[in-house]
């Protein structure tokens, strides 16, 4: 008897907790209608289309890309010519990938240094988005000096100093109501 109590005790908690998860995931999933009404709150002028957005934050283009079949969503902010990055500035890249880039990182594309921002659409919050165009911005306007994205630091690295979180803070003021 006891173990058939304590089998429909663990039966209703399962039940009750995965229950909880699907209505919580109702409540807030991201998609290409809510990411357009973020941009247009940070930038007016954003110009696109659902799944492709491009935008000015701090002078730096910024482009939003989405994959809504895939769960896919993208940030980045063209930086410099890959082709002349001496190895010091790959290292130094690098380093901050590991410790002051955070949620963003620096990448190489199409012979293009990218800040970029790559999260998963659905699961992605109001604010994670935010601070991940933050976050890219940030990285683009670090390159060559304090290669932070603003936010935190881990600090077993080599990265120095907290830069720029009064443009995250901007962003989710603008974001946020």
């Amino acid at each position: 008897m006891f173990r058939k109590i304590q089998i429909t005790a663990v039966t209703f908690i399962m039940l009750f907790s995965f229950s909880s998860i699907s209505s919580a995931d109702d409540e807030v999933v991201m998609d290409n209608q809510r990411l357009g009404e973020l941009i247009k709150r940070i930038d007016e002028s954003a110009q696109g289309k659902p799944g492709y957005w491009q935008f000015i934050i701090e002078g730096r283009e910024v482009t939003v890309i989405t994959a809504e079949k895939a769960n896919r969503m993208r940030i980045i902010v063209p930086i410099a010519p890959a082709s002349k990055l001496s190895k010091e500035k790959l290292t130094r890249m690098m380093q901050a990938n590991f410790d002051s880039a955070l949620d963003a990182r620096y990448s190489i594309a199409k012979d293009i240094v990218w800040a970029a921002f790559i999260h998963p659409l659905r699961e992605l919050g109001d604010e994670e988005f935010l601070s991940g165009v933050g976050q890219a911005v940030n990285l683009a306007l670090t390159y060559g000096e304090g290669y932070s994205s603003g936010a935190l630091i881990f600090g077993g690295g080599d990265s120095q100093s907290l830069r720029r979180r009064e443009l995250i803070d901007r962003l989710l003021e603008k974001g946020t109501i």
